[in-house]
């Protein structure tokens, strides 16, 4: 079996052309021939139907009553016939397909228009007699005409459609190759942009860490830290109080003997939101616990919060440890030292000019990211149109190599 030929868009069309001329340029030009032909017979019909238009108004001027009706009945017979006729579609181009739409319509045109004449130029007789005969000539000559563009079309023009087909496919291949070609850098140069506002946006993360890490704004954030984990020891310290503390908060809100102030009700509640917040902001050996806790102490005695042995037990020990013990001690100045330094580095001029210019870097960085989001849906639009384009170019290819092998059994392929 030979070898597949191999051809670009471009030398495939010069080399079809070459292979093809002695079958499709005789069809071609006949086709063209025969198009001009029904077309001057078109505007000869047209001619002699103004001609009728013409003189059946003039009769009308004469207001023969002989005549009159007769002329009426003609002239609106030659209006309908101009007006016919100007409504068909010219094609630009001679094709198979326009050409075959072509002869439809024009069939269409006269079969109405023999329809006309049979039904009503016996009733315009014995009046315009040479008008009606030479427009009867003009019209068997563009009947005859269309006859043979007919036959044309069906038996001899039909033979060169894949052709045809196959030559308007490559130019259609050749508009396509372009299209991706400019799709191609388009989708290159989106990709750049996404890509360089991603840089920009790392580039801000970068300076914005780099501020939070650096100088008093370093050091409040390493206060959050120092807060983050008291707040964790606090909560290990008082985890056997967690619940007791909760049902305390529900008997003192219920009104049934708690014994709390609603001032130690809501430092007990800070103390179950927030432990840090509440033992920092206590005095020296946090007499606020301590009276919450002596109130807890003797509720858990009297049994009025219904708690299991063992949890009372627990309670009960870390209640003591806290109060005789003084526990929290420790932990308490750490919290008091961390707030104290919390609030002058969060008040300080530096950390102020610091937040302002976050603040900024935040608000350029969140533009970004929506341009980003903008540069990516249009990326993904053109990466879309891209495959569609690229699907296409191979359907028309495959189309191409199957259309040649058809009709001269050769085979091809389009790179």
């Amino acid at each position: 079996m030979s070898e597949a030929l191999k051809f670009s868009t471009t030398d495939l069309k010069v080399w079809l052309e070459h292979e093809t001329k002695s079958i499709f340029v005789p069809v071609h030009t006949k086709a063209q021939r025969l198009f001009d032909d029904m077309r001057k017979a078109l505007d000869n019909l047209q001619d002699v139907s103004r001609m009728l238009l013409e003189n059946s108004g003039k009769e009308i001027e004469k207001r023969n009553m002989k005549t009159y009706g007769r002329a009426r009945a003609l002239n609106k017979l030659a209006r309908l016939f101009v007006d016919r006729l100007r409504q068909l579609k010219i094609p630009d181009k001679v094709t198979y397909e326009s050409l075959e739409g072509f002869v439809k319509d024009v069939q269409k045109a006269f079969m109405v228009t023999e329809i006309d004449v049979r039904n009503y130029f016996p009733r315009i007789s014995p009046f315009f007699i040479l008008d009606r005969r030479k427009f009867l000539a003009v019209f068997e000559k563009a009947k005859e005409m269309l006859r043979e563009l007919e036959g044309f079309v069906s038996k001899e023009y039909i033979k060169t459609k894949t052709l045809e087909d196959t030559f308007q496919l490559i130019d259609k291949l050749a508009a396509l190759e372009k299209q991706l070609g400019e799709l191609g850098d388009q989708k290159a140069k989106a990709e750049a942009n996404r890509k360089l506002v991603e840089t920009q946006i790392d580039e801000f993360a970068r300076k914005i860490n780099e501020m939070k890490t650096i100088g008093s704004m370093g050091q409040l954030s390493q206060t959050s830290d120092e807060t983050a984990s008291l707040c964790e020891e606090l909560k290990h310290n008082l985890q056997h109080l967690q619940k007791p503390f909760i049902k305390l908060q529900s008997l003192a809100s219920h009104g049934e003997g708690s014994g709390l102030t609603p001032e130690e009700l809501k430092k007990l509640v800070q103390y179950l939101d927030n432990p840090f917040e509440a033992l920092a902001t206590e005095e020296t050996g946090h007499p606020a616990l301590r009276g919450i806790l002596e109130k807890l102490n003797k509720a858990i005695s009297e049994d009025k919060l219904k708690l299991k042995p063992e949890k009372a037990r627990k309670a009960e020990q870390t209640i003591n440890s806290i109060i005789n013990n003084n526990s929290l001690a420790n932990v308490h100045q750490k919290c008091k030292d961390t707030m104290t330094k919390r609030t002058r580095l969060s008040t300080s001029e530096e950390v102020a000019a610091t937040l302002k210019d976050l603040a900024k870097l935040d608000e350029q960085s969140d533009a970004l990211r929506r341009n980003r989001g903008v540069l990516e849906s249009e990326e993904l639009s053109i990466k879309r149109n891209y495959t569609e384009t690229a699907e296409k170019i191979r359907n028309h290819k495959s189309d191409i190599e199957k259309n040649v092998f058809s009709f001269l059994t050769k085979k091809i392929v389009v790179e």
